[in-house]
Order: C-alpha cells, then sequence, then structure tokens
C-alpha cells in the first residue's frame, strides 16, 4: 500500500517543493512505498528557480513540478492521504494552510507541522539565497530520511503522529 504524503506551504514555490523532491528521491532509493506531492492554499503558480537548482544539484529529478494548489488534493479522484506537513515557518508569523481531505482510511490524514524560515527572504543576493536554498534542502532531507525510517505501514494513527512530532523537534 502506497503511503501518500502532502506537504504545504502557501505558495508552493519553494519549501513544500524541495520536501515534495526529497522525499520522492529518498523513498525511491531506500525502495520505499512512499509518494510526496506538494500544494499550496494560494499557489504562486512559479516555482523558485533556486529550489530547481539545490534539488537538481542533488540529483533529483525536478521534470514535471508545477506550482498548485491544494484543492487538487480535495477531490474524490485525489490520492488518499495518509500524511499532511505544513512546512511555513510559524516563527515568521506566515499563515500556514489547513488542509480538510480525507485520508488513506476515509478518516483524516495525520497532520503535523514542521516549519523552516522562507530561504527565498535570505540575503547576500543570489549566492546567499543558494546557500540558504541547499541548507533548507539538507534540513528537510534529514527529517525525510527519519520519516522513511519509521514502520509506517503498521503504526497506528496516534503513534505515527507522535513519531512525527518527535521529528519536528530534531
Amino acid at each position: 500500500m502506497t503511503i501518500n504524503v502532502l506537504i504545504l506551504c502557501t505558495h508552493n514555490s519553494a519549501r513544500s517543493v524541495l520536501s515534495e523532491g526529497m522525499l520522492n528521491h529518498l523513498a525511491a532509493k531506500a525502495g520505499k512505498d512512499v509518494r510526496a506531492f506538494s500544494a499550496g492554499s494560494a499557489p504562486s503558480g512559479r516555482l523558485n528557480p533556486f529550489a530547481l537548482e539545490a534539488l537538481t544539484n542533488a540529483g533529483v529529478d525536478v521534470s514535471g513540478y508545477r506550482s498548485k494548489s491544494w484543492d487538487e488534493f480535495t477531490s474524490p479522484d485525489a490520492p488518499p492521504l495518509s500524511i499532511v506537513i505544513t512546512v511555513c515557518d510559524s516563527a515568521a508569523a506566515e499563515q500556514c494552510p489547513v488542509f480538510f481531505g480525507a485520508g488513506i482510511d476515509g478518516g483524516q490524514p495525520v497532520k503535523v507541522h514542521w516549519g523552516y524560515p522562507d530561504p527565498s527572504n535570505a540575503e547576500g543576493g543570489d549566492e546567499g539565497k543558494r546557500r540558504a536554498f541547499e541548507l533548507t534542502r539538507q534540513a528537510i532531507g534529514y527529517r525525510m530520511l527519519q520519516l522513511l525510517q519509521l514502520p509506517l505501514e503498521t503504526l497506528g494513527k496516534q503513534e505515527l503522529l507522535a513519531a512525527l512530532n518527535a521529528i519536528a523537534k530534531s
């Protein structure tokens, strides 16, 4: 059974895209049946070129990636979701989206917040942004590796939520 993970941010242009790319890349390398998707509550309609560059430099295939609305994941033909992760930085007072789609069992998916500062706001011109995006990609990758080490097929919702919250604190 595929574990579908939706990663949300407001604009679906940077952090959620980095997360989607890293989780899909690492899951494929580990032979795990996990599929990541990303979306936004107010998608910008464009992907941040620094996000695409960081992923490409890490060996992630970004073909077919696009900025999209979370509305695509609320229809009956959308993939059933097990986990929804928000990646906005609450410390920056960003409004993180709230998702109401259905989970894999018809109930609600497990929801967790893994905040990251927006690398788009990094100082130091293009080099500063490149560095910020790469550091954000690495931080996201670390958490995604931890997620992939969980026994996702056997954890109940409360155990999964506790495990995901523990990863958020790591």
